[in-house]
């Protein structure tokens, strides 16, 4: 089978929820915001085996089996990368070989950003233009962009005519059929002839990951509605797998992502140096939304206008980020209609303050949990502190859940003592079954003997621990593989000890660059023994510090540690849990 286009796979995995995926293998329970069942891949009596609907990807504690739906597909059919590729391909009814008609749907996706790309030149030329005079005014005056900001994000002026882009764009030979497929033209019922889209709006051009402009937004200039029109999907686009600003979002230095509901809500807050803001695109988030969050960062300030609508949308926002496992909080403008409004009002600093006061995920459920269960009623108060109670145990921090125990206490008339006996014994129960788990990790990763993945773990375990150390920390955040290769030294496949070390990081190396990089790109060229372990290095990272500074740490120590053997698996093994320790 031909190498397949990763825009094929991407789309595949899209599309192929892994959680309805792997239903149809195991019967899956609800855990919190993952899913539990028994292990299709060794027998076990209590479930060891989850699946993360944050990652798309599933882990076994028992045997160690892990990866992303493809490799799941690998293990369970038996089937080699391309073969699970095709198996899910024709599942989802997504074409992977190129006959003339597939040939034809490439040509057509590929002629549509072309075209794109050609109708924001033209709405940016337009804007700097007497007919693009209104617009640009609006920007700059009313909105107060500077000039660099328009430019940075390409906006642009769709002038008052019926024929503007349409004539501009037929001299560049485009026909009518393709500038209609690509949503910016229609074609009169009355007439047959085609009449743009935009007509008298600021235009957003709408960029994807790659730097393709994939769509257009645009804002009326007069009462006309509706007030925002935005492409619809095309064979270039779909509008819930895109967020607006994400090209630049992605990029930022922070954990932490923005949600708005509009574009100058986000092009004002980059504008004010907080370049991790976006937006969705006309509708409230979706799944597929609320997995590239996950992909990029492990937390989300929701930042919605304070009316009935904007509060649906935030509700919304909180439960789908939180199936995936994205932190969230929900920012209160005050004293403004919207972030655009208030930072041209109050400013950048008092924005930053704003954003510190945000409202927590617990404020956020315990607020629904109140208004299901009216306390007033015995039985409703009942189930609001069973509700609470469990709501205050899913948080880490001791101090945290005191705080919000009191809380509790305090609302539901309890005595603070009692809530936090249940709370305690729900988090020893916890607590009990992660240490089993952390045990069966600890000998599987440290033992190192008959270890047919990598064999070469026992003759060096200190730089064998350094690698995987390493691996795990690039593999969950790849974004610090830039700033690590910054070094005078940059980290080579030499520097690493172990064969598997070094094959793991060359497949990393050469796929990096690619903007839509995730590890299950890897099993294109690694075994799905390999795989599981690359989901095992993963995995064992996941709870602690991954930061620069420890990754810089571990590529010292394996270049300090690759030509000696003194470290016993006995020192490897207490290191390891000191470091959980801290």
């Amino acid at each position: 089978m031909p190498l397949i286009d990763q825009s094929v796979i991407e789309e595949i995995k899209l599309r192929a929820n892994i959680e309805d995926v792997i239903s149809s293998y195991v019967q899956l329970k609800r855990a919190g915001s993952n899913y539990q069942g028994l292990c299709p891949f060794h027998s076990e009596k209590s479930p060891s085996f989850t699946v993360f609907p944050g990652t798309s990807s599933f882990y076994c504690f028992g045997c160690g089996a892990g990866g992303d739906v493809i490799h799941f597909i690998r293990r369970a059919e038996n089937m080699d990368y391309p073969s699970a590729v095709e198996f899910l391909a024709k599942r989802y009814g997504i074409p992977i070989t190129l006959d003339k008609k597939e040939q034809a749907e490439t040509a057509r996706r590929e002629r549509v950003l072309a075209m794109n790309k050609e109708a924001a030149r033209f709405f940016h030329q337009k804007l700097f233009e007497p007919e693009g005079a209104e617009g640009l005014r609006y920007l700059t005056e009313v909105r107060r962009l500077p000039l660099p900001l328009i430019r940075h994000f390409g906006l642009g002026f769709a002038p008052n005519g019926f024929g503007s882009l349409t004539d501009h764009l037929r001299k560049k030979g485009y026909t009518d059929s393709e500038m209609a497929s690509a949503f910016l033209c229609g074609i009169s019922q009355k007439t047959g002839k085609p009449y743009d889209y935009f007509r008298n709006r600021v235009i957003f051009p709408i960029i994807d990951v790659r730097g393709d402009v994939v769509a257009f937004g645009g804002r009326v200039m007069d009462d006309s509605k509706p007030k925002y029109l935005n492409s619809s999907d095309t064979p270039a686009f779909k509008k819930s797998r895109n967020l607006f600003a994400l090209n630049f979002a992605r990029k930022s230095e922070t954990d932490t992502m923005i949600l708005c509901e509009g574009y100058m809500d986000v092009i004002a807050l980059h504008g004010a140096g907080f370049s991790n803001a976006v937006a969705t695109l006309g509708t409230a988030i979706t799944p597929e939304q609320a997995r590239i969050f996950a992909r990029y960062v492990k937390k989300v300030i929701i930042c919605y206008d304070a009316d009935e609508a904007g509060q649906r949308a935030a509700a919304k926002a909180f439960a789908l980020l939180g199936e995936v496992g994205v932190e969230c909080r929900i920012l209160k403008v005050e004293n403004a209609k919207d972030p655009d409004e208030y930072i041209r009002k109050f400013g950048a600093g008092a924005f930053k303050n704003l954003m510190e006061r945000s409202r927590s995920e617990f404020d956020f459920k315990l607020e629904k949990i109140l208004a299901e269960h009216p306390i007033e009623d015995p039985d409703h108060k009942i189930k609001a502190l069973e509700e609470s109670v469990r709501l205050i145990a899913s948080f880490p921090s001791p101090s945290v859940r005191e705080i919000h125990l009191h809380r509790i206490a305090e609302l539901l008339g309890v005595p603070p003592d009692s809530i936090r006996r249940d709370v305690e014994k729900i988090i020893r129960g916890r607590i009990r079954k992660d240490r089993r788990e952390e045990t069966r990790q600890f000998i599987r990763q440290t033992e190192g003997y008959g270890d047919r993945i990598n064999p070469d773990f026992v003759k060096n375990p200190g730089a064998a621990s350094a690698e995987e150390a390493i691996l795990g920390i690039l593999l969950l955040h790849p974004e610090l593989y830039g700033q690590l290769q910054k070094s005078d030294k940059p980290l080579q496949a030499d520097d690493f000890f172990t064969a598997f070390g070094k094959k793991v990081f060359t497949a990393f190396a050469e796929r990096i660059d690619d903007p839509t990089f995730e590890s299950g790109m890897l099993g294109e060229v690694l075994s799905v023994e390999e795989m599981d372990r690359v989901a095992e290095l993963k995995q064992n990272r996941s709870r602690l510090q991954n930061t620069l500074t420890v990754l810089r740490d571990s590529v010292a120590r394996l270049r300090e540690t690759s030509g000696r053997r003194e470290q016993s698996l006995e020192d490897i093994l207490n290191q390891k849990r000191r470091k959980k320790d801290n």
